[in-house]
């Protein structure tokens, strides 16, 4: 009986033993998840702070319409829309970070640009694009879905464009049929029309300033969608934007930009002009194997102007689907906004109707012959060259270099 009583007794003591032990390692477990969990909302937060979540609100405070504009995912919801940020899920990379295709929960596609890490002026940047994206609902603009400010690295979340940039099509081979000139001409007046909405349809105009092809993109229908807001800016009416640092890409931007440091909306519309140079000649904003002067493709055109040999340099699918009169009326338009003096290039609505008028008559004479008046280089007025040439061919010498 007494050993009966006695292993009663160790069996009763080891249960308790146990059940103490099983309570101290589930009490242990629960204070080590409350602690983790604790720390994480405490870096969450430090993480929202450091990367520009008070800047955020700040910007909503002084202005009522932008509360509730941007939604902010959380670093989990793009975990797992991104596979954990996958490497077989990146869509590019870029001086400002890197974009990976991601889908959410609710099953959208979307685009999830990853900033690397910041400076405080990059932040600012940054937040920048967020505010002015939020505000911004136009068909031929990339629509922000919203951003996580939670993680070590800012996040941007946008719609996802399928096709790829617009620079890609023109210069990188692609087994596909090329642009025709009826989809590069819809495509020009589809971004003059998107940046006549943003100088001219938002509560405050915003000027883009880096507009370029590889800012442009295609999606599944081959509209254009104008993306990369990082360097954008609010201006107030009949204000141009003042700054101590050129911002910018080198074979876009603006001369007299450069040379003053004063942005305009003019200064977009001298970008938008290489571009739609490009879309003519299916050549690169900088050559790589054009030499001097010629190496800008804003210069090489000009020259070609001047030189009356312009159809020369277009692109041989522009050439054999054009009219030598549509091709040289968008030379003309392309020269007009490539003016050296700002004050002289048209605004972005008067190019986005003057593109849609070509447009628009170019559709019936896609399989025709050329027809009607033909247009020389010799007959386009001189002024289109700006007060001063030698200035303009210098300055595009010297970035080229």
């Amino acid at each position: 009986m007494l050993t009966n009583s006695f292993l009663m007794s160790l069996i009763r003591s080891g249960i308790s033993i146990s059940m103490g032990i099983l309570l101290l390692v589930i009490t242990s477990y629960l204070l080590y998840k409350v602690i983790k969990k604790t720390k994480e909302m405490r870096q969450r937060k430090r993480f929202f702070k450091r990367n520009g979540g008070l800047l955020l609100k700040q910007q909503e405070e002084a202005d009522s319409s932008l509360v509730g504009k941007t939604i902010l995912f959380t670093s989990s919801e793009l975990e797992k829309a991104t596979n954990n940020f996958n490497e077989n899920r990146i869509l590019g990379r870029g001086g400002q970070g890197t974009v990976y295709k991601g889908m959410l929960v609710d099953g959208r596609i979307v685009a999830i640009k990853k900033s690397k890490v910041v400076d405080e002026s990059q932040l600012e940047q940054f937040i920048n694009e967020v505010v002015i994206l939020s505000q911004v609902n136009h068909r031929n603009v990339v629509k922000l879905l919203g951003c996580c400010l939670e993680t070590d690295v800012p996040l941007l979340v946008s719609e996802f464009i399928p096709n790829g940039t617009l620079y890609d099509r023109l210069h990188i081979e692609i087994d596909e049929l090329p642009i025709s000139l009826n989809m590069r001409l819809q495509i020009a007046t589809e971004v003059a029309g998107a940046l006549a909405y943003l100088h001219y349809a938002t509560s405050i105009p915003i000027y883009h300033r880096d507009i370029k092809t590889t800012n442009i993109l295609l999606d599944d229908k081959f509209r254009a969608k104008v993306s990369d807001f990082g360097t954008s800016r609010f201006v107030a009416m009949d204000q141009t934007h003042l700054t101590t640092l050129v911002k910018g890409t080198f074979g876009y931007l603006d001369p007299e930009y450069f040379q003053s440091s004063q942005f305009t909306e003019k200064s977009d519309v001298y970008s938008f002009g290489v571009v739609l140079v490009e879309l003519l000649t299916g050549e690169r904003p900088i050559s790589l194997t054009r030499f001097g002067e010629n190496r800008s493709l804003a210069t090489h055109f000009m020259l070609a102007m001047e030189d009356r040999r312009v159809m020369s340099i277009f692109d041989a699918t522009v050439i054999k689907e054009g009219t030598r009169n549509e091709l040289l009326e968008v030379a003309n338009l392309a020269m007009r906004c490539l003016n050296l003096t700002g004050k002289y290039r048209p605004t972005m609505k008067e190019v986005a109707t003057e593109l849609e008028t070509i447009r628009m008559s170019h559709i019936p004479d896609i399989n025709q012959s050329t027809s009607g008046p033909t247009m020389h280089a010799e007959d386009l007025p001189v002024s289109l060259y700006g007060e001063s040439s030698s200035i303009f061919l210098s300055f595009n010498s010297n970035i080229s270099q």
